[in-house]
């Protein structure tokens, strides 16, 4: 078996990361509901002084210094000095953000309190965009300055997180679906239904993540993550749960499958897209595929606090990004799913072969075939959560 570079599982570990249902689940159950209520990610929900009244321009440029927190692994070699020689700005860019939980704890009291959090522009996951959005807790993001807001995605556009992008603006999205050892199936995966074949049992993965694990499975069962209710949840928690009992299921991971499927441990893994394609460096075996019934993507999101020092600064660091050849070079480095249309000539004129792979630039039918969840309220959220631990031991 191939080896994986242990430069990639570095990589894998830091870029991707529990986003919808580990470290809310572990709070919901230890807390309970009245911690979290301070934490509601109902869109109804509003802060201390309401929400914040639009930034005003004057028109001029924008200048000084930008602070931007983002994920580890998140940005490409070279792209905020090209931005700073492009703009005339500085930036104060920080890998600091490693988990949307986290940060929300450390973040809640001086946002509370309107107290500037040390960034002017963060890139947390869409649920808790959201989140931020319903306490009233971020800026508008002009659409004069945000020019190239429509190079976006049209799907990506109309969402019930944040329709018309007034909010969020959406920075990287990937797929769910399942890897899968195409030497060691003999065979190409295709169903969810696949992944129950007797000469696979005691090789498969599922991911622990609420979310990111039974989205697939509710869509298999003719339910949709985009309206889930604790019944259609809980019917897919029983098939799991049928499988684990009779031996199917091996384990269930966070993106720390990568190595079982080196070592022929686990030859199919529900898995992250991105992931796959640099795993595929290693280990040409390796397919990735959306099952046909479906599955769900993930997207994290740039916003601007009510606490930001240069309003103009963070909409110029969105607009720039959203110009489709600066966004390639993003794509080209992280090998995630791009949230900008048409980026096929962009991508090829730095690497035709990414711009050919579908888990990169996938083609429509397979977009079509993606689901998102959408803002949960806290009791949907401890209720998912709950039942899916009770299998996966979480």
């Amino acid at each position: 078996m191939a080896e994986i570079d242990p430069r990639v599982l570095a990589q894998l570990a830091s870029r991707r990361r529990f986003i919808g249902g580990g470290a809310a689940a572990a709070a919901a159950l230890i807390l309970g509901p009245s911690v979290l209520a301070a934490c509601s990610s109902d869109n109804t929900a509003s802060g201390p002084s309401g929400a914040p009244a639009a930034p005003q321009d004057d028109g001029g440029p924008a200048s000084g210094k930008l602070r931007v927190s983002n994920w580890p692994l998140y940005m490409a070699d070279g792209f905020v000095a090209a931005f700073q020689t492009a703009t005339g700005l500085v930036v104060d860019y920080k890998e600091d953000f490693n988990d949307n939980e986290e940060w929300f704890a450390k973040n809640k009291e001086p946002l509370s309190r309107r107290q500037d959090i040390g960034c002017d522009l963060v890139v947390p996951t869409q649920f808790m965009a959201a989140r931020l959005n319903g306490l009233g807790w971020l800026n508008p993001i002009s659409d004069s300055r945000w020019t190239n807001k429509k190079n976006l995605r049209p799907d990506l556009l109309k969402s019930k997180a944040d329709d018309g992008r007034k909010f969020s603006a959406p920075y990287m999205s990937g797929m769910v679906g399942l890897a899968y050892n195409r030497a060691a199936t003999g065979r190409d995966i295709t169903s969810v239904a696949d992944m129950w074949d007797p000469a696979l049992k005691g090789k498969v993965s599922l991911l622990s993540d609420t979310q990111d694990g039974l989205g697939m499975f509710m869509m298999s069962q003719g339910n949709s993550p985009e309206n889930p209710t604790i019944e259609s949840v809980q019917k897919a928690v029983d098939l799991i749960k049928q499988q684990k009992e009779q031996g199917q299921i091996r384990r269930f991971t966070g993106n720390d499958y990568a190595d079982d499927l080196a070592a022929g441990n686990i030859v199919v893994a529900q898995a992250y897209s991105g992931d796959v394609v640099q795993l595929q460096k290693d280990n040409p075996d390796l397919r990735f595929v959306v099952p046909d019934s479906g599955s769900t993507t993930f997207l994290d999101t740039m916003v601007i606090p009510y606490t930001t020092q240069n309003q103009k600064a963070a909409e110029e660091w969105i607009n720039y990004i959203y110009d489709r050849a600066n966004y390639a070079k993003l794509i080209a480095f992280t090998r995630y799913v791009p949230v900008l249309s048409d980026m096929t000539d962009e991508l090829t004129k730095i690497d035709p072969e990414l711009a050919g792979n579908p888990l990169v630039n996938p083609p429509k039918e397979t977009l079509d075939k993606l689901k998102t969840w959408p803002t949960l309220t806290d009791e949907q959220t401890q209720a998912f959560n709950k039942a899916y631990a009770a299998v996966t031991g979480g």
